[in-house]
C-alpha cells in the first residue's frame, strides 16, 4: 500500500482534552469536563473551552491553580433582537463574538453559558428590542409568575402625524401612550403596558387606523438594554431586578 493512502493512525487526531485533563488533575472524566466548561484550563497559552476537543502530545496543557471541578453557575442574558429575526432564532446570537463589549473584561463567555437558555419575554418577528434568557430558575419564576404585572416599555413608529383625538383614544387602551416625537412623514409614540403579549400594540394601533413601521423594546420591568445594539447581548448584573 501506497504510504499516502494508509489511514491515519488514531494518535494523530490527538485525545480528547477531557482525558488528558483527567490525567493530569487525577480527576474523574466529569470532573474534568467541569474544570474545563469553567474556564480553568489552557492548552499552549490558550484557553480551552470545549471538553471534547483534540490535543496532540505535544501540546501543554496547564490547570489554574486551585480550580474546583464546579458545575458553571447559570446565567441570564439579555439580548437586543433585531427587527426581522424571530425570537425562536435569536439564541443563535448568544455567542462570544455578539458580548457586549464593555462587558467582556469583568464577566467571560463561557460555551455553558448558552445552553439551555428559555427565552421567557418573546416579541414579533418583526419588532426588534429586549429579550430575556435565562438558565435561573428564579429569574424563569419571577418572569413567568409576574408575567402580567411586569410593564414593557416600547417604542412604536408610526406613519404620519397622530392626532390629540387619536392620542386621546390610545389613552383609554390598558396601555400609556405618549409622543416622543413628531414629524408629517413619522410619530414616535412611547408605550407603557403591564403584561405585554405578542400581538397586543399592534392590535391597539390597528384600532385607530395607525400603521407600524417599526416597533422596539426598551424595557421590561427594571430591566433596560442599557446600550446594546441590535444583535449584541449583556448578562443580567447581579445588582439588577426585573
Amino acid at each position: 500500500m501506497n504510504r499516502s493512502n494508509r489511514p491515519s493512525a488514531p494518535d494523530d487526531e490527538g485525545v480528547r482534552l477531557a482525558k488528558r485533563v483527567a490525567a493530569l488533575a487525577q480527576v474523574s472524566r466529569r470532573e474534568a469536563e467541569l474544570l474545563i466548561e469553567n474556564g480553568a484550563v489552557r492548552v499552549d497559552g490558550v484557553p480551552a473551552l470545549l471538553p471534547q476537543s483534540r490535543v496532540q502530545p505535544h501540546q501543554q496543557v496547564e490547570i489554574a491553580a486551585g480550580a474546583r471541578p464546579e458545575p458553571v453557575v447559570p446565567v441570564t442574558m439579555v439580548l437586543y433582537k433585531p427587527a426581522g429575526m424571530p425570537t425562536d432564532n435569536a439564541h443563535q446570537l448568544l455567542v462570544a463574538a455578539n458580548h457586549h463589549e464593555p462587558e467582556r473584561e469583568g464577566q467571560r463567555f463561557l460555551p455553558a453559558h448558552a445552553r439551555g437558555q428559555r427565552c421567557m419575554t418573546p416579541l414579533e418577528t418583526g419588532a426588534s428590542g429586549l429579550v430575556a434568557y435565562t438558565q435561573e430558575w428564579r429569574i424563569e419564576r419571577k418572569l413567568q409568575e409576574d408575567a402580567g404585572i411586569l410593564e414593557h416599555e416600547v417604542m412604536v413608529d408610526v406613519a404620519g402625524p397622530v392626532s390629540p383625538e387619536v392620542l386621546a383614544r390610545l389613552e383609554r387602551s390598558p396601555a400609556r401612550v405618549s409622543i416622543g416625537r413628531q414629524s408629517p412623514e413619522q410619530t414616535g409614540l412611547r408605550f407603557a403596558l403591564k403584561g405585554a403579549r405578542p400581538g397586543q400594540i399592534a392590535h391597539i394601533c390597528d384600532g385607530v387606523n395607525l400603521r407600524i413601521v417599526a416597533m422596539r423594546r426598551l424595557r421590561v420591568g427594571r430591566v433596560s438594554l442599557a446600550g446594546l445594539q441590535p444583535g449584541q447581548w449583556r448578562y443580567l448584573a447581579p445588582h439588577e431586578r426585573f
